[in-house]
């Protein structure tokens, strides 16, 4: 085995690569450009990092690239090097490190060690992580390899090698020539020289033999073709299944790209760098567990572009929203589709050190830096549930037209859709201080909402809104358990809606599960049962499945419309983070019943290129400031609260400064409540009953004098001070 290069670096940990980078005593050199055939046809070989699993994490695996196949296995292999082979190592290749991966398997050397994985890369892609330097993907039609190296020099020098491999397969069927295949006929016309043929015959033979040679010519150079377009194909849709997948491109969007990923090949973008394609890919999250790894752990759902079931109103369903822009006017109010551009680089926050500051102290007087906050505040988040709003409209319409059965169908999809936004969000809402409100008018959406932080000690916020032809409007408390690795959020209080012809729907949230809180990733699942009950003809019970860790298709809703004497009218079903249909009748939801199912809501698709809050298009807009808004506002909006507008801009360490201020003030809110004090705008109705609006916000809005309402997020005045230390 002839090396060609060695690059020594100081041996490192193989089950941390983190610490990769600050040991490297010397850098590696730069590599040539992966464009000669030399370096095209030359063997890689070197240790890589892959994810395996959520329980062992990160592993080291001994990679070999040879002639366009990429074979990994648990431990280095020597008989895989032939002897004098042209072989260039990449990274660490000291004896030690050798040694060390040589003495993981000798324990088991009476064992058959095989490959554990081989890639064709002649028909797969791959790309570079944008958020980690080390970090790059290799993508098959079946299966992602999310690898990492010691550093950033051991992945370029990787990305080259897979580069010039794959331009090697280009260069090698442009150079394919099936129409110079040919055949003589010298040796036949010999032969039949010798027997005493005549001239002329042999003429014929031969003109006889060309042609039928011919036609197999033309079937061969077709086959040629066919193979090199399928090749190409593939590519084509790995490259194009990457993207939908990632992006989230809706079926309707795909074929309008296909041209743009047909261009892969010729250059147009490269298929392996970072600088024309967003880096989307990071969203998956390492979800798949690696094929080499006994046990299974589920992280997040399967969901695969273009799937869909088949229903008799998706051509209609799917138009748009209802156009509640008639009876508003012509005013369209231009919305953000972006959050402002970070002032600052964030700062990643140790929790050991978090945790070794704080030991001790009264964890109610321990301020959390805004790194776990997202931009937007409880109150804000209580509007972003009536994001798809527009199901409450089409309810109201068919139960004006007579329609009781879909009125009750767009209820139980509007409960279902609040919960679409909780994908992916792992930050949690700034906690309004006490008297802290927000509003929103939408009259794009014909949807007016108000809110108000009504009570600091148990926590509650009540909210009112209206729509076209109904009201809606609730109080929310949690009741939080803790299991370790876990924390279950039980809601308490009753949703309440609606409709101006009288008929009215009660209902209240089901359970909500944040799991891996220690180790792994973060995600968020509903579970439990939820009853909507309805003052007239008919109810609705939804079961929020919940998931377990060998569950392959979470998220699941199923449910049925019932009437007074208990009699189903139809079924209800679907994914809470994706669409909801139903069923006349009685049904368990076979396949073959899927070809009458009737989409109810579908959940709009998030922006292409999500931040680390993940929100959605109609979050990104709930903290905004539009022209003019600010001087109408209150001071006690969620929008003028100082530390939320830094974290918004990306001011850190200004919003790490108010949110510590704020919260030594938000502290003396509850001796404020002792004291007698009582919400603006809520008051409850009845002694265990449900907080409601009482009126009066809009008329004072309208007016412009807030004079009676405090400044809350300025400093507390002597008076007020002094009064609570009296107390």
């Amino acid at each position: 085995m002839r090396v060609k290069e060695m690059h020594p670096l100081c041996c490192i940990s193989l089950d941390n690569p983190s610490t990769a980078d600050h040991h490297s005593p010397s850098p590696l050199p730069t590599y040539p450009p992966p464009t000669t055939a030399t370096n095209a046809t030359r063997t890689f070989a070197g240790v890589l990092y892959k994810w395996t699993n959520y329980g062992k994490g990160w592993k080291s695996r001994w990679f070999l690239l040879r002639n366009g196949v990429l074979s990994y296995s648990k431990i280095l292999q020597p008989e895989t090097l032939a002897a004098g082979e042209d072989v260039r190592f990449i990274g660490d290749v000291s004896s030690g490190r050798l040694k060390h991966l040589d003495t993981c398997g000798s324990s088991r050397r009476h064992m058959h060690h095989k490959t554990v994985g081989i890639v064709h890369l002649k028909v797969s892609s791959f790309r570079e992580s944008r958020s980690d330097d080390r970090r790059f993907y290799i993508f098959t039609a079946t299966k992602t390899l999310h690898l990492r190296t010691s550093s950033k020099k051991e992945r370029v020098a990787w990305i080259e090698a897979l580069a010039s491999t794959r331009n090697l397969f280009t260069l090698t069927r442009l150079n394919q020539k099936p129409s110079n295949i040919s055949v003589s006929t010298e040796r036949l016309k010999n032969r039949l020289i010798e027997e005493g043929t005549s001239e002329v015959l042999i003429k014929d033979c031969e003109q006889i033999m060309l042609l039928e040679f011919s036609e197999i010519q033309e079937q061969v150079k077709l086959l040629c073709e066919e193979r090199s377009n399928l090749l190409d194909t593939l590519r084509q849709l790995e490259a194009a299944n990457i993207e939908v997948e990632a992006s989230g491109v809706p079926e309707g969007e795909y074929q309008l790209r296909q041209q743009e990923f047909s261009d892969l090949h010729r250059g147009k973008y490269s298929e392996w760098s970072t600088t024309e394609s967003s880096d989307d890919v990071e969203k998956q999250e390492l979800e798949e567990a690696s094929e080499d790894e006994e046990t299974d752990f589920f992280d997040t759902k399967d969901c695969f572009p273009g799937e869909s079931m088949s229903c008799g109103c998706m051509d209609t369903e799917l138009k748009s929203q209802p156009d509640v822009m008639a009876e508003s006017g012509d005013l369209q109010i231009e919305r953000r589709k972006k959050l402002p551009d970070p002032a600052e680089k964030e700062k990643g926050v140790s929790l050991w050190s978090l945790i070794k500051d704080n030991v001790g102290k009264d964890l109610t007087r321990v301020c959390l830096p805004v790194y776990f906050n997202e931009p937007i505040s409880s109150l804000q988040k209580c509007f972003e549930e009536l994001e798809y709003s527009y199901l409450l409209d089409r309810a109201y319409q068919h139960g004006k037209e007579g329609n009781s059965l879909e009125r009750i169908l767009n209820v139980a999809a509007f409960a279902v859709s609040g919960y679409a936004s909780s994908e992916g969000r792992h930050c949690k809402p700034f906690n309004p201080l006490l008297g802290e409100t927000y509003e929103a008018d939408y009259p794009e959406k014909g949807v007016r909402f108000f809110s108000e932080k009504v009570s600091h000690h148990p926590t509650l916020i009540a909210c009112h809104s209206e729509g076209k032809g109904w009201k809606f409007w609730g109080d929310s408390n949690i009741r939080t358990k803790f299991w370790g690795r876990s924390i279950q959020l039980d809601p308490v209080g009753v949703l309440t809606l609606e409709f101006d012809d009288g008929e009215v729907f009660q209902w209240s949230k089901v359970t909500t599960s944040i799991y891996n809180l220690i180790l792994g990733k973060v995600y968020c699942d509903h579970h439990g049962m939820m009853h909507i009950r309805g003052n007239r003809e008919y109810s609705c019970k939804l079961k929020f499945k919940e998931q377990s860790i060998l569950e392959r298709n979470p998220r699941q809703v199923h449910g049925f419309v019932e009437d007074g004497s208990g009699k189903k009218h139809a079924t209800v079903f679907g994914k809470w983070d994706e669409s909801i249909y139903y069923i006349n009748g009685i049904t368990n939801v076979k396949p073959k019943d899927m070809g009458d199912a009737n989409l109810l809501w579908q959940r709009t698709l998030p922006p292409m290129n999500l931040t680390r809050y993940n929100l959605t298009y109609f979050a990104i807009t709930l903290n905004e400031l539009t022209p003019g808004l600010q001087e109408k506002l209150p001071p006690t909006d969620s929008r003028l609260r100082p530390d939320q507008r830094h974290l918004e801009k990306g001011e850190y360490d200004m919003a790490n400064a108010e949110k510590l201020r704020l919260e030594t003030r938000q502290r003396m809110s509850r001796k404020l409540q002792e004291n007698g004090w009582k919400p603006r705008w809520f008051q409850k109705d009845g002694e265990d009953g449900t907080f409601r609006y009482v009126g009066g916000y809009w008329e004072k809005r309208e007016e412009g004098k807030w004079d009676d309402c405090p400044n809350i997020f300025g400093e507390f005045s002597k008076e007020i001070n002094g009064s609570i230390s009296r107390s």
